[in-house]
């Protein structure tokens, strides 16, 4: 009995010392894994969630047209049997184009925000994000309803896991000579990831047909409507973050550009991103015969600019967007057309891009 007992206390024992070891090689490795999910996983984790990729992208998508004839604008040459031969074939083409430039532009990821001007009506922008590869990046959008001759609009497509959709306006502008008719600006309200507050305006300013100096005035009362749009909110809010992006149909010289910018308070004067060539990629983003133009830009509050991301503000010009320039040497942006020639590329204007990292 004795025996038995000794035999029953010593493998007792020897299991006791076999858990103990077991233990420790178990708290070791413990530690080990601790280490590592504190000294690298962790960090990781952590960056990704504090930080987040905001990448904003203007694009003039050049007359984005459905082939249906709407009775009450100048649409006609839109049309299957118009002077442009617009048949669907075409029509469909022109949204695959587009919606490769904009997957493009996002590169691993599409943009958060898409401003985009001559888009015709919501039908198309409906098709723009229902029958391309677009439909599988979950896009939203806002349009304005303007009374612009030809039937054009301006959109703003948004992700809505980064820009969570508060209200949008169509905003009239109240020109000088109250008969013009043009596009409205498009102000759209959002959250972002940090919690503040983002305004947006796209806008698409009256252009230049009929010449510059005789248009000048059309472009300045709608460079002051949108200065006011922009102090009314700096009025409302102490951190005004402010976005402004468009085709604004004057370099960022130009007087409207210039009211657009300052106000009578210079902590609401905004920052322009794309006002000094020589920091471009690229020339400009509209060529006109042989001379590169910078018409379509971006602006924001300097709250916003916290956000920005140092040296981000470009041109996209990948390559596929060009052309060879026959008449004025160089390249040019291949065209849907060309004069009256149709061309099928994509547009006659080149996207411009912005990121931000939101906290």
């Amino acid at each position: 009995m004795n025996y038995e007992l000794r035999i029953f206390k010593k493998n007792n024992c020897q299991l006791s010392i076999v858990n103990c070891q077991f233990k420790k090689r178990r708290f070791r490795k413990n530690l080990i894994f601790i280490f590592i999910f504190c000294i690298i996983i962790l960090p990781m984790a952590c960056s990704q969630i504090s930080v987040q990729d905001f990448r904003v992208m203007f694009y003039n998508v050049e007359n984005l047209f459905d082939t249906v004839d709407d009775p009450d604008t100048n649409d006609d040459e839109f049309t299957p049997s118009g002077a442009r031969r617009w048949t669907p074939r075409r029509y469909n083409a022109h949204l695959q184009q587009t919606a490769k430039v904009i997957n493009a532009v996002g590169e691993w990821d599409t943009p958060a925000l898409v401003g985009l001007c001559e888009v015709e009506n919501d039908s198309v922008v409906i098709h723009l994000l229902n029958r391309t590869p677009l439909r599988q990046q979950n896009y939203r959008y806002c349009i304005t309803t303007s009374n612009d001759p030809r039937g054009i609009n301006v959109v703003l497509l948004y992700q809505r896991d980064k820009f969570q959709y508060i209200e949008h306006q169509s905003r009239r502008i109240p020109f000088t000579q109250s008969s013009r008719r043009s596009r409205d600006i498009l102000h759209v309200t959002g959250k972002v990831l940090s919690g503040d507050t983002l305004d947006v305006f796209v806008c698409h300013f009256p252009s230049r047909s009929g010449g510059e100096k005789e248009t000048e005035q059309a472009r300045l009362d709608a460079a002051g409507y949108l200065r006011q749009l922009c102090d009314s909110i700096f009025g409302q809010r102490t951190k005004a973050c402010i976005l402004v992006m468009g085709d604004f149909n004057d370099e960022p010289t130009d007087k409207s550009i210039q009211m657009i910018l300052h106000s009578t308070d210079s902590e609401r004067d905004l920052i322009h991103l794309f006002a000094d060539r020589k920091t471009l990629n690229n020339p400009g983003s509209y060529k006109f015969q042989s001379e590169w133009n910078q018409l379509d830009q971006m602006m924001i509050s300097r709250p916003m600019a916290s956000f920005l991301k140092a040296g981000s503000p470009h041109i996209f010009d990948a390559p596929f967007l060009f052309t060879a320039d026959r008449t004025n040497r160089g390249q040019r942006p291949k065209r849907i057309y060309y004069g009256f020639r149709y061309e099928g590329g994509f547009s006659d204007h080149l996207p411009i891009v912005a990121d931000f990292l939101i906290n």
